[in-house]
């Protein structure tokens, strides 16, 4: 599977990619991992998938498992720019 990122340029999915930033965000690997699977599973069957989506998926999975790692993250995107 591709993502698409936000400049419009492609790359290879990867989980780690994912379990990297909710780990930076303060999430523990237990988690991270979690997530990340909960969240390749959502897109196993798409060709191509838009960044923007996968950081929904992932966005609303911590919401609800924790939110201290939620708030950080959205604190991060915030100080970046990023709605």
């Amino acid at each position: 599977m591709k993502v698409k990122k936000a400049d419009g340029s492609l790359e290879d999915f990867k989980v780690e990619k994912i379990e990297t930033a909710i780990v930076k965000a303060g999430g523990s690997r237990e988690l991270a991992k979690q997530i990340s699977q909960e969240v390749a599973k959502v897109f196993a069957n798409k060709e191509l998938v838009e960044s923007k989506e996968i950081r929904k998926e992932v966005l609303a999975r911590l919401q609800a498992m924790d939110r201290a790692t939620y708030a950080s993250w959205l604190d991060f995107d915030k100080k970046r720019g990023k709605k």
